[in-house]
């Protein structure tokens, strides 16, 4: 029996950081076991924020590329490739545009929150309010039974379905309906208790070498309420805490547990052991970030297969829909 097919992207505006890890790539790396796999470079998407200064897509390319691969992604089992390399991809929104109404974009709760929290950027285009109809080509034009995404893309899914059932109305069914694949949610906050992003300055990156690691976990916000060290801590408030319930051994999990309680252990030297963990946990990933970086053609060649199977689907795909619509 054939597997199912899944598809999701990433937008190339800078490097993989732990709340990718832990809210998407560990999924992704789980669900090629099972599914047909097709993960994608979205730098058309990052051009919805980044149309002014283009420079971050191309420099995050291959390094987030690096970064799947390094994780645990097999580019043996999934398809990787990147979506302006299919050209089919923006032939399909065209005709998906012409078909989405209006007010399906404007009610979308998502494209409304990035309004309120994006004021330092003009997102104010036909680029970002059209968002949805690229990312359901992106979908659709795989025929993917499913699509994992955090609880925030839940909408753009939604919408997708709607975009299939109308051009399968419209026209005649060539599109199924895909799944929402809840991906978890990253429990993992940024160093200053925000979620964890670039542009906060708050994050650990997959990149990131020891010394910055260790500086990085040094400036963490432990418990608030604890100002000195004989205060005891509350390890349920406190962010480092939550680091180490997963890089840390449990048997040391539930040392430090008690420790913090009573004050036993101090939030520096709390942070010296996560920090030895982390590091201990990144030291492969490094490693063969190193590997791949010291053999950039490979990756390339990674890229150039991924693409040509990904072109060959779509090729195929956009032959249906020419002759479902009569082009």
């Amino acid at each position: 029996m054939a597997k199912k097919r899944i598809v999701s992207g990433m937008r190339p505006t800078g490097r993989m950081h732990l709340g990718h890890l832990h809210g998407a790539l560990y999924n992704w790396k789980k669900l090629q076991e099972n599914y047909d796999c097709f993960y994608f470079i979205a730098d058309w998407h990052a051009l919805t924020s980044e149309y002014s200064d283009t420079k971050i897509i191309g420099e995050s390319t291959f390094d987030i590329i690096i970064d799947w691969i390094s994780i645990g992604l097999d580019p043996e089992v999934a398809t990787f490739f990147i979506q302006s390399d299919i050209k089919e991809h923006a032939e399909l929104h065209l005709i998906y545009s012409m078909i989405t109404p209006l007010a399906w974009l404007e009610r979308n709760p998502t494209y409304k929150e990035q309004l309120q929290q994006l004021t330092q950027r003009d997102i104010y285009t036909y680029g970002f309010l059209g968002y949805p109809v690229l990312q359901a080509a992106d979908i659709l034009m795989y025929k993917a039974n499913g699509v994992p995404v955090g609880e925030d893309q839940g909408p753009h899914v939604e919408m997708t379905r709607e975009i299939a059932r109308r051009f399968n109305h419209l026209y005649k069914k060539v599109f199924p309906e895909p799944d929402l694949l809840l991906t978890p949610t990253s429990k993992l906050l940024g160093i200053d208790r925000r979620k964890m992003s670039k542009s906060y300055n708050n994050a650990i990156f997959l990149s990131d070498p020891s010394d910055e690691v260790d500086k990085k976990v040094a400036r963490m916000i432990t418990d608030p309420q604890r100002a000195r060290r004989t205060d005891p801590g509350n390890p349920d408030v406190c962010n480092v805490f939550s680091f180490h319930e997963i890089y840390t051994p449990s048997d040391i999990v539930k040392q430090i547990d008690g420790d913090c309680r009573t004050a036993a252990l101090g939030c520096v030297d709390c942070k010296k052991i996560l920090a030895e963990n982390l590091n201990k946990a990144l030291d492969p990933i490094r490693e063969k970030r190193k590997e791949l970086e010291a053999n950039l053609d490979k990756v390339k060649e990674i890229m150039e297969q991924g693409n040509a199977k990904a072109r060959s689907i779509a090729q195929e795909t956009m032959t249906e829909v020419r002759e479902a619509v009569k082009l």
